[in-house]
């Protein structure tokens, strides 16, 4: 499961999405609002978005080709 590190009205956590949504796999990201956690609120709050996989971190800015070999680096499969 990915997770994306994110918070309600952050036009960068879409962009981020969007490119989740473009390669088909919404269904592996478990979205998690910073807004309501402190540690994370502390740790993430400047740089949302952020997707994680068991400890590796990929920070934005991200393009689509770059998330695409953070995804096969961590052996996610996806259909562009």
């Amino acid at each position: 499961m990915i997770t994306l590190y994110s918070t309600s009205g952050c036009h960068l956590c879409e962009m981020a999405l969007a490119l989740f949504k473009e390669l088909n796999i919404l269904d592996k990201i478990d979205v998690i609002d910073i807004a309501f956690n402190d540690a994370l609120f502390s740790r993430y709050g400047v740089t949302i978005p952020v997707a994680h996989i068991d400890g590796e971190e990929l920070f934005w800015p991200f393009n689509l080709q770059e998330l695409k070999e953070w995804l096969n680096k961590n052996g996610v499969t996806y259909h562009s």
